[in-house]
C-alpha cells in the first residue's frame, strides 16, 4: 500500500471547508495566476460557499468561521482568499452565480 501524495492547496482548502459547512455548493478557485507571483503558487483563491449553516449568521460572521477552518493555511502560504459565503436561499435568488474577484492591485505588478 503507498502513501497518498499531499493534496495540492486547493483541494485543502476544499476538504477543510466540506467537512465543516456540509455545502449546498462549494468551489475553491486558485486565482494566483492573476497576480504578482511565481507560475505555479497557491497563495491567492476565491471561495464560494453555499450552506445551512450560514442561516442567520452574518457576513462577517461566517468569514469569522472560515478564517478559523483555514487559519494554519492563512498564516503560512495562503496570501489572499476571497470569499462568497451564501444561504441556500440567498444563493438561489442570485441566480447561482458569484461576483468575480478584482483585480490585482499588489505591487511590482508588470502590466503588458
Amino acid at each position: 500500500m503507498g502513501i497518498d501524495a499531499p493534496l495540492n492547496m486547493q483541494s485543502h482548502i476544499q476538504q477543510k471547508l466540506h467537512a465543516a459547512f456540509e455545502p449546498a455548493y462549494l468551489e475553491v478557485i486558485n486565482e494566483s495566476d492573476q497576480h504578482n507571483v511565481p507560475a505555479g503558487s497557491e497563495s491567492h483563491f476565491k471561495v464560494v460557499l453555499v450552506s445551512e449553516k450560514f442561516e442567520n449568521k452574518r457576513m462577517v460572521g461566517r468569514h469569522r468561521e472560515i478564517y478559523a477552518i483555514l487559519a494554519d493555511e492563512l498564516a503560512g502560504s495562503i496570501h489572499a482568499l476571497a470569499l462568497h459565503t451564501y444561504t441556500p436561499s440567498e444563493w438561489h435568488n442570485l441566480a447561482d452565480t458569484a461576483l468575480n474577484s478584482p483585480a490585482c492591485r499588489g505591487g511590482g505588478k508588470i502590466n503588458s
